[in-house]
């Protein structure tokens, strides 16, 4: 069998898709052990005969008649007859679907096969035994194509089916819902409508690629693109039958006869499915080889893969994850490592990324003890033989640990790592336990047990109460070693009168309780702290409570002076003797006499000494007594002790004599202190028997002569082991410590000694518990006692009365110390009678001053009238005190002096005035006070006027009713209690300020002659709208053109456009994104083009191709020069030749050619356009016999014109001089630009004085600020106020004049202002009107005609000659097309002509004379900024006229943008341009920038000015 030769295409690895599609060879040159390799492509149809079938065949169950459409045959109607099939010899009219596997037959004859007739629904289909992968399709029609038709694929065996493309003659009318545009990605569903057309009517092709090569595949192994070729079945719908239109009309079947579907041949091109891992295919599983080619389903698999597609990998291969072969890497799957342990495994993807795409394997089923994912690790309860290679069926070994003291019932390490602390077949002991086999306790434990999650239990021993720190306790019992003052089973107590368990070497330490503060020597065992008696305190009992004391062994003392019928001897205590002796004094007692104590205190029952204090009396003296150098007082004990005891009362008599007489003397006497009683200690616990402590004590109180120093008064400082002692025998006696009672009149405080408790006591008190006075002293109270203080002539004894303090007084004397005179005299002890002119009886007994004197005198002696009286009282003289007359009497509610006098040489009273009254009466108000004082009741008030007034001033304030008159330091208000208009601050502290508000900035009403107002209180200033500041200098947030009436403007930047809301302050221009520009952003910047509100584009025209930078704003069209073309120039134009930019202009011929071309396809256009509305609705638009016969009748005119050469002609002519005028128009363009350049420097100069003027403000505003301080300093100095006040308002004047010359509608600035905003109007309205007349200037050159040759030469050149032959133009002094002078120069326009040449070179002119004047602009500005001095002191108006020449040096009135539109606007308005309109709006130009002369002439005045204020301001510096 042949088949005629069709384009072989070759699908392989889908990684080749988009390539060249020739290669029929099964695998790569490597064949498949370094990369992919893939079977044989071929025709799918090939031996699956019996798996194709279609859905209608012509004659299947009988003979058919079928005709065919031709004219070139002459039989054209046949027989069709499949009921059998298809042999060259007996049934050659068979036209099964089998056919179409092959073209022809054995002998070369055609085969094909053939629908029924007129049936349209038509399907062919491929069911495939396996999956295959589908390249494309290709099928040969005998007859028309199908009108429409779809091929659909199944990858599940035809459950379910999706389109791979629709085909259709007309896409949007068959397939309305499927899209009819071209790919655009390789998984589109698309309407193709290139295989449906009627022609060709025999042999017409349709082939469909799965994989487009136009479209690039980024991974041909994604699941897209094998899902895309993929398929188990193939199935092709015919929808719709391509015919002739006559059985629309016709159904017969004579006439469907010839129509129906017949393909000579469909291929099906594809190959097995095997993911680049086979080379060959086999037949699939009961499918057998019919047929030699044919391409079978079952890969034969390499790379370690499997299945029928080899779509997963080999048993136990499963190391790598499965993937597609690559061209360089075969992706094989790997054989999984179990160690020789398993023969199973699987992949597992978690793994796999776990150890970074190396392994992915897992081991399934490992034998001999082992485990893990490569079987190598072992099992729980074995471990790894370190002997014994990995791979050895004896590698795991039985663990050998006690299950009793091991985790995990006897788990022992499985391998050795280091790393993590392992060691192969290491036991893992609980917690408490160790050794190799975990059988024994850790030191420190005990109780091995299997039930015990730890193992063992802890000793739990105290570490500070143990022995043995390595093996504490036992560790079968747990019983712990204890250190030798510690018990207990885990060593934490301490022995009975121990405490302090801790680290030391004995463990604790004894109690040490005080034997007898404390009831016994036990303690607390954490803290030591011992049991206590009553108010003794600390850890040993050892201390006493505040407030209480430890008796001293003399406590129990019974004063003599205290028994009944005893005579006392009070002494006193004075700094010049030392007190010998207690209590008050002493009792004489005479010779044989005695004393009777009563004894009915005793605390506790045991033996106590009896000691008598005293001091022998020979003739009134004492005697030194026994200790040497010390007082003589004395002791003596009685023969023995005397056991008292408590409860009972005890009287102790007891009788004086003296030693070795038998009879009294009765002048002998003796001084007895105090009986004391001594306890007997020795017999107290603690101090009695044999033990050694008590016998330690008792060595201690002899050592430290504890008793002795009661023996000596006063007592001296007891040694501390004696206080100790001590206390601790008051403990015992007392039962604790005894409360000291202090008395809280006569002491200091309630707290006493510690041993004898004595307390505080106040001046002149004694007694222990301070409440007694001292002898001498009186008046026991919260002051202590007060010394009697007798007078020594005046009273009979020292001692008074200790209630009241009375001395006894000698006869004569009088007063509680006996040291006053009778009353009426004075002068004690020298009594004289007191002095006081009869006013008085009475005087100071010391000093002779009279008191209570009467008849409202004072004085002395009572010589002299009180105040409000006036008359001389000294006796002899008779006169009274009389009341002052000021104007009432003195008591009255209508007295307003102090005093008054007479004056003698007048004889009229003068009153001296209170504070606030004046007048010879004080009748009247002193200045600054008001009120009514000449009316009874009346007063005079201070003027409430807050300190802001002069008070010497009569004038000041209203005497009736108080309203301040003449407020001070600015200050305002009936109570001068807030600031000026224009001032501000706090007027209470004289801090008034002035307003430094800015006019500009600040509401005009507001303001006046040059003064602001602002809050009195904050000095804010009421800005205009959109203003901002303290002193309103400046524009709000977002705002610009600072200084207008109407405050600030908004910027109104565009949001999209601008980089944010703000913009300068000065020029308002916005801070534009790239691209845009405009004063709001709202226009494309320069050299860019497009629609502002969507996006502007940069016009980016070739710098060699353009005429200039900029392009059309609108469309983008640069403009290109000549032999240049395309949207940026950057391209030959039409007509000429060669590599741009090397441009050659083609042979004039070319042009003339060209012409012609264009109209015909224009022409053709015309007629294209119509066929297609005749085919759409069958109407001719506008055609009809007539209008044919007017359209033949011009075009053979046209063809005539044409013929002639006439027209071509005069269009070269023409087209040369519009050529040599556009050349002189784009140098003209070219000089602009240059214009422009040399403006953006101007701008950047301009941008510099801004940035310059800017500086020279923000110095004002500094000058400003410290200009308050300094006023501030020049009110301290008040001499010279008047002064710095006269050069204030010459200061002022000289603002006002300043004010006046830059500010106002009348000013120059004004004035220059008001011109330059008319030019702007100016420009800005011509601006349409230029754009329009551009816009227009292209149509009116393209529909030139015949006449434009004249037209052109008036309108271009100003005249309308004609070249001669020699080139010249006699009969027009302007010149033309082709003129040329003698010199051969081409001659076009001049002075007096009125063309568009003179008129550019005006306009040229005109603009070279604008950047002149801006030029002096600038030169002017410059030298205004270096005259401008320093910044202005205050009352200057700097900043106002800054402002204005920022305003006229603003980069919007002088940047390129505005030069080119004014100068293109000059040239093109109109064509031809009136020579004297042009004349005029030049001259309107210059007048406008002629305004700005008067610059100089401002900035020196103003400078003037300024050097005035300065010099004031200096004189005002000197005047403080």
């Amino acid at each position: 069998w042949t088949r005629l030769p069709l384009t072989r295409v070759f699908v392989g690895p889908p990684l080749s898709v988009g390539g060249a599609w020739a290669q029929e060879l099964p695998s790569s040159p490597h064949g498949c052990t370094e990369g992919s390799c893939y079977p044989a492509t071929g025709n799918l149809l090939i031996g699956r005969a019996v798996n194709l079938s279609a859905s209608s065949t012509c004659g299947l169950h009988g003979p058919e008649q079928y005709c065919i459409v031709s004219h070139l045959q002459s039989d054209k109607c046949f027989e069709c007859n499949s009921h059998r099939p298809y042999d060259p010899r007996h049934h050659r009219n068979s036209h099964r679907i089998d056919n179409v596997i092959y073209l022809t037959d054995r002998g070369g004859d055609g085969t094909w096969w053939q629908s029924v007739n007129g049936q349209e629904n038509v399907s062919i289909r491929l069911n495939l035994e396996a999956e295959f992968h589908f390249t494309h399709l290709i099928m040969k029609f005998k007859t028309f194509r199908p009108a429409a038709m779809i091929i659909e694929r199944s990858a599940d065996f035809g459950r379910s089916w999706r389109p791979y493309r629709y085909f259709a003659s007309n896409c949007t009318r068959t397939f309305p819902t499927i899209p009819a545009h071209g790919l655009r990605h390789i998984n589109d569903i698309v309407c193709e409508e290139r295989y449906s057309d009627i022609e060709p009517s025999t042999n017409g092709e349709v082939i469909y690629k799965v994989l487009d090569p136009a479209i690039p595949v980024k991974d041909p192994y994604s699941l897209d693109i094998q899902e895309l070729l993929r398929i188990t079945n193939l199935r092709i719908n015919f929808t719709k039958l391509n015919t002739l239109g006559d059985d629309l009309l016709d159904r017969r079947s004579d006439v469907l006869q010839k129509y129906y579907y017949a393909i000579y041949e469909l291929v099906v091109r594809g190959s097995c499915f095997c993911y680049g891992h086979a080379s060959e295919c086999a037949p699939v599983p009961g499918v057998s080889a019919r047929e030699a080619g044919m391409i079978h389903g079952r890969c034969v698999c390499k790379h370690n893969t499997e299945g029928l597609n080899c779509e997963r990998c080999r048993d136990f291969h499963s190391d790598l994850p499965w993937r597609p072969a690559e061209a360089e890497n075969p992706h094989s799957c790997r054989e999984c490592r179990c160690n020789g342990h398993s023969s199973q495994c699987h992949f597992d993807m978690a793994v796999y990324l776990a150890t970074g795409n190396v392994s992915g394997g897992v081991c399934d089923g490992c034998l001999h003890n082992t485990m893990g994912r490569n079987c190598e690790m072992c099992k729980p309860f074995y471990y790894q033989d370190p002997n014994r290679d990995v791979r050895d069926p004896q590698v795991c070994v039985a663990c050998d640990c006690d299950p009793v003291g091991s985790l995990e019932g006897g788990v022992c390490d499985s391998h050795t790592d280091l790393d993590m602390g392992m060691i192969s077949g290491q036991c893992r002991c609980k917690a408490h336990v160790k050794g190799l086999r975990c059988d024994d306790c850790k030191e420190g434990y005990y109780g091995l047990s299997h039930d015990d999650p730890l193992g063992c239990q802890p000793c739990n021993c105290d570490p500070r109460g143990i022995i043995m720190m390595g093996a504490p306790c036992d560790q079968i019992s747990g019983d712990c070693s204890c250190k030798r003052y510690v018990t207990g089973r885990y060593c934490n107590q301490c022995l009975p009168e121990y405490w302090g368990l801790s680290n030391d070497l004995v463990g604790c330490r004894p109690c040490d309780c005080d034997f007898g503060g404390a009831f016994n020597n036990r303690c607390m065992m954490d803290n030591g702290q011992c049991s206590c008696r009553r108010h003794l305190i600390g850890r040993q009992c050892s201390d006493v409570q505040p407030g209480y004391f430890c008796a001293a062994l003399d406590h129990y003392r019974y004063e003599a002076e205290e028994a009944p019928d005893v005579r006392t001897v009070h002494r006193e205590h004075t700094p010049s003797h030392m007190v010998t002796w207690t209590g008050p004094g002493f009792a004489r007692v005479k010779d044989g006499a005695g004393l009777v104590f009563t004894v009915d205190n005793i605390p506790y029952a045991m033996e106590y000494d009896i000691m008598i204090r005293y001091e022998p009396e020979v003739r009134g003296r004492r005697r030194r007594g026994r200790l040497g150098g010390l007082s003589g007082l004395m002791t003596v004990f009685m023969p023995r002790p005397f056991c008292f005891e408590p409860s009972n009362r005890y009287v102790v008599s007891i009788r004086f004599q003296r030693h070795g007489v038998s009879h009294r003397h009765l002048t002998a006497f003796i001084l007895i202190d105090s009986l004391v009683l001594i306890p007997k200690y020795t017999e107290l616990p603690g101090l009695h028997g044999g033990d050694p402590e008590a016998e330690q004590r008792r060595e201690e109180m002899i050592r430290y002569m504890c008793l002795d120093s009661f023996m000596i008064t006063p007592m001296p400082p007891l040694a501390e082991m004696c206080s100790k002692l001590i206390c601790s025998i008051s403990a015992i006696i007392h039962d604790g410590a005894l409360p000291c009672q202090c008395d809280p009149q006569g002491s200091l405080s309630g707290e006493c000694d510690r041993v004898g408790g004595q307390c505080q006591c106040k001046a002149n008190v004694i007694g222990r518990r301070c409440d007694q006075c001292a002898p001498g002293t009186y008046g026991f109270g919260a002051n202590g006692c007060t010394a009697c203080a007798c007078h020594p002539e005046g009273s009979l004894s020292h001692q008074c009365d200790p209630a009241v303090g009375q001395c006894p007084c000698r006869p004569g004397a009088t007063g509680r110390q006996c040291s006053d005179c009778q009353p009426g005299q004075w002068g004690f002890p020298s009594c004289t009678p007191c002095q006081c002119n009869g006013h008085a009886d009475l005087c100071d007994p010391r000093s002779g001053e009279c008191r209570d004197c009467r008849d409202y005198t004072a004085g002395h002696l009572c010589e002299r009238c009180v105040d409000g009286f006036f008359g001389n009282p000294v006796l002899g003289f008779g006169e009274h005190c009389r009341p002052c007359p000021c104007p009432g009497n003195p008591g009255s509610d209508h007295f307003n002096g102090d005093s008054c006098h007479a004056d003698h040489t007048t004889n009229q009273i003068v009153c001296s005035c209170r504070p606030g009254y004046t007048g010879s009466r004080c009748n009247q108000c002193a200045p600054g006070y008001y009120g009514n004082p000449e009316q009874p009741g009346g007063q005079c008030l201070p003027c409430k006027c807050n300190g802001n007034i002069d008070t010497q001033d009569p004038g000041s304030c209203d005497p009736r009713t108080g309203q301040c008159l003449k407020c001070l330091y600015y200050t305002d208000g009936p109570d001068c209690a807030h600031c000026q208009l224009g001032y501000y601050g706090n007027a209470l502290a004289h801090d008034c300020r002035r307003c430094t508000c800015v006019t500009a900035g600040t509401l005009p009403s507001a303001c006046s002659d040059g003064r602001c107002h602002c809050d009195r209180l904050s000095g804010a200033c009421p800005c205009r709208s959109n203003v901002t500041g303290h002193n309103c200098d400046q524009c709000a947030s977002n705002h610009w053109n600072y200084g207008q009436d109407g405050g600030c403007q908004p910027c109104d930047c565009h949001p999209q456009h601008s980089l944010g809301a703000h913009c300068n302050m000065f020029t308002g221009n916005c801070h534009c994104r790239p691209g845009f520009g405009g004063k709001h952003c709202t226009e494309c910047e320069q050299f860019h083009w497009g629609d502002p509100s969507d996006q502007c584009q940069e016009c980016n025209c070739h710098r060699l191709g353009s005429e200039m930078a900029q392009c059309d704003r609108s469309t983008g069209q640069c403009e290109c020069r000549q032999g240049a073309a395309g949207s940026r120039c950057d391209q030959c134009a039409r007509g000429f030749s060669g590599q741009f930019p090397q441009c050659v202009q083609c042979h004039p011929c070319f042009q003339l050619w060209d012409d012609a071309v264009c109209q015909i396809k224009r022409d053709l256009e015309h007629i294209q356009y119509t066929v297609q509305k005749i085919l759409e609705n069958g109407v001719t638009p506008g055609a009809g016999d007539a209008r044919i016969r007017e359209l033949e009748r011009k075009l053979k005119q046209v063809q005539d014109l044409i013929g002639s050469g006439m027209v071509n002609d005069a269009r070269v002519c023409f087209r040369a001089e519009i050529a040599l005028t556009d050349g002189r128009l784009m140098a003209i363009g070219r000089e602009l630009n240059a214009t422009g350049e040399e403006d953006r420097l101007l701008k950047d100069l301009l941008s510099e004085l801004e940035k310059q003027l800017t500086d020279v403000n923000n110095t004002v505003a500094l000058k400003k600020e410290h200009r308050p301080a300094a006023f501030r300093r020049l009110l301290l100095f008040s001499d010279q106020f008047k002064k710095v006040e006269k050069y204030h308002r010459e200061s002022k004047q000289a603002e006002q004049r300043c004010n006046a010359s830059v500010s106002g509608s009348l000013s120059p600035v004004g004035r220059s202002k008001e011109t330059r905003a008319l030019t702007e109007a100016l420009l800005d309205g011509s601006r349409d009107k230029f754009l329009r007349a551009l816009a227009e200037a292209p149509a009116l050159l393209c529909s030139a005609h015949v006449s434009l040759g004249s037209v052109v030469l008036l309108k271009v050149c100003g005249g309308h000659g004609s070249a001669g032959v020699n080139g010249s133009c006699p009969d027009s002094r302007c010149g033309g097309a082709g003129c040329r002078d003698d010199q051969g120069n081409r001659v076009c326009g001049g002075e007096g002509c009125n063309g568009t040449v003179s008129a550019s070179r005006a306009a040229l002119n005109a603009a070279r004379n604008v950047t002149d004047s801006l030029n002096s602009a600038r030169q002017e500005l410059q030298d205004a900024s270096r005259k401008v001095p320093s910044p202005p002191e205050p009352g200057t108006r700097r900043g106002v006229s800054s402002r204005g020449f920022t305003s006229l040096s603003s980069p919007e009135g002088a940047d390129p943008e505005s030069i080119e539109r004014v100068a293109t606007h000059v040239l093109s308005i109109q064509l031809p341009l009136n020579r004297t309109t042009l004349d005029s709006m030049i001259a309107q130009i210059q007048d406008s920038l002629s305004n700005l002369t008067g610059v100089n002439h401002i900035v020196n005045q103003t400078s003037q000015h300024i050097s005035q204020a300065k010099e004031l301001l200096d004189k005002a510096k000197d005047a403080k």
